[in-house]
């Protein structure tokens, strides 16, 4: 079937209003695949029935499945390696240099989906900043998706999952093999905390932050929803602190506080003045 203009125009403005996730008319076939299995599971007999059953508005919880299975969840292990490679030998070295007093060093992986992220972050610390272990280190990873979050927790990932993007000396230097699938060591999961976020929204007080990875998600928000979501990323990083966004994301047009910074080829945001 094709969904009638009518429910993908109140589905459009419900994924919009939840998450500020904007559709376009070329994702009607994915929306009708993605919550075809939501309405069998509500008992429902098709997709406009479950459409139905939303207009009533008297089921949030429906609601919330409905928004989670329209996020995006692209992840890989490293993604874009350029940006680890200049993590690894240019940004983190100056903050290590800068937080030598204090002792302590805080990254967000907003947005981060399966846990992909956290994980090659988790791993960059254990195999180039060793010498760090008497630090205070935390990773904080966030996504909207529920069930992204309970997956990304177990930091247990498929064979094909793995195949993207992590190399075999660093899967088995860790992960432990868990029958066809493999797990982060618990060293690895212990160093990161989850937290299920919706960025269009107000989010609860994390700490301040040194690095904030907020990559390949602002793309899908339309413009005063980034400067939004922009405003108040600056507001959880430190004076001295890095955004990272997706390579395909600007901040051109938008009035955010932010001075750009290029390092080892990589285009970084620093806090300005507010």
């Amino acid at each position: 079937m094709t969904l009638a203009t009518a429910d993908f125009a109140f589905l459009r403005t419900l994924v919009a209003d939840h998450s500020g996730q904007r559709l376009a008319p070329r994702h009607v076939g994915m929306l009708e695949q993605r919550l075809a299995p939501i309405a069998g599971t509500a008992g429902l007999k098709d997709v406009s029935s479950l459409v139905r059953q939303l207009r009533r508005g008297n089921d949030s919880a429906l609601s919330s499945q409905v928004v989670e299975a329209v996020a995006v969840n692209e992840t890989s292990f490293f993604r874009d390696a350029s940006v680890f490679e200049s993590l690894a030998n240019g940004v983190l070295p100056q903050i290590v240099a800068n937080n030598r007093n204090r002792k302590q060093l805080r990254i967000w992986c907003a947005a981060c989906s399966s846990g992909q992220e956290p994980y090659s972050i988790a791993m960059l610390l254990e195999d180039h900043f060793r010498h760090l272990h008497d630090w205070d280190i935390r990773i904080t990873a966030s996504d909207l998706c529920e069930k992204m979050i309970k997956r990304a927790r177990l930091g247990t990932f498929s064979a094909l999952e793995i195949a993207r993007g992590l190399p075999t000396a660093q899967l088995l230097r860790h992960f432990d093999r868990r029958g066809a699938a493999w797990q982060a060591k618990p060293e690895l999961r212990e160093r990161i905390e989850f937290h299920r976020i919706n960025l269009a929204r107000p989010w609860p007080y994390l700490g301040q932050f040194d690095i904030v990875l907020a990559r390949n998600v602002l793309l899908y928000f339309d413009q005063p929803t980034k400067q939004n979501i922009l405003k108040r990323l600056r507001g959880a990083m430190r004076p001295d602190g890095y955004l990272v966004i997706g390579a395909a994301e600007t901040l051109i047009g938008l009035c955010v506080p932010y001075q750009r910074k290029e390092i080892d080829d990589i285009v970084y945001y620093r806090p300005a003045a507010i």
